[in-house]
């Protein structure tokens, strides 16, 4: 087990928790989706998970450790974030922005060195953008976009990688090259991690766990086990059919949507 969270709260205001009593783990090599409406918190329990937002009560573990919120301990923590990829203002190349992955591993009036250009270039080449390494960010298409932001989580070099919908806002096509990204850099990486999807077809290709998430109560365990009809049409209020389609060798679990409820 690399990381688990234990009864964890958090709420905007003092009188109102959207979260309650959230528990899971993640373990190396593993992938574990979030699923839920929006406004459910989906993306306030991945602030929670690598700090960026504080819980009001229970605790993220990482390597068997509480986490706290200041730099020095953020250093160790070694979990990469990437947001999702609305667009870029700032003029920075994408040689430039994923060297920013660095950040953790420089001193505060450092800069980077040529080991931290070198992994970032790494990085780049790994999710294989190396032919637009020079080009500006705010010129990028969305999916270019995000390939730049997971490199930049990459050349943080961690041991959880941490995923805002990282297939929304990208074409049919882009949406599986990022999915068939995230399988290939766990295992070669030996990574774990987490990714927040409104895809319940995703989440049952490509993870191992997975949290559904509603108003006032969650589920957590093997994602075969947790994504099911029933539970589909309770959580989204969307009846479906799940139906099994052979390929390669494989099982895949296609998606018919019935009605809604």
């Amino acid at each position: 087990m690399i990381l688990e969270v234990k009864n964890g709260y958090f709420g905007y205001t003092k009188d109102k928790d959207i979260l309650q009593d959230i528990c899971f783990t993640l373990g190396e090599q593993e992938i574990m989706t979030i699923l839920g409406q929006n406004g459910t918190g989906k993306t306030t329990i991945l602030k929670c998970v690598t700090g960026i937002l504080k819980w009001r009560q229970g605790q993220t573990r990482f390597d068997g450790r509480s986490i706290d919120y200041s730099r020095a301990a953020q250093k160790q923590n070694s979990i990469g974030y990437v947001p999702q990829a609305h667009g870029f203002s700032f003029p920075y190349t994408v040689r430039e922005l994923v060297t920013m992955g660095r950040a953790r591993h420089v001193g505060l009036f450092s800069v980077p060195s040529g080991k931290d250009k070198k992994i970032a270039d790494e990085a780049i080449d790994e999710v294989g953008i190396s032919s637009i390494r020079d080009k500006l960010c705010n010129h990028l298409s969305g999916g270019q976009l995000q390939l730049v932001f997971i490199a930049r989580a990459l050349a943080s070099e961690p041991k959880v990688l941490v995923l805002d919908e990282p297939e929304s806002h990208l074409d049919f096509r882009n949406q599986f090259m990022i999915l068939n990204l995230m399988r290939r850099l766990v295992k070669e990486r030996c990574l774990a991690c987490i990714i927040n999807t409104h895809y319940p077809e995703h989440a049952l290709r490509l993870s191992d766990t997975t949290l559904l998430l509603g108003e006032k109560s969650y589920l957590f365990g093997r994602t075969k086990e947790i994504i099911t009809e029933k539970r589909i049409e309770e959580y989204f209020g969307i009846s479906v059919k799940i139906l099994p389609v052979p390929y390669k060798g494989e099982e895949i679990k296609a998606f018919v949507v019935l009605d809604s409820i």
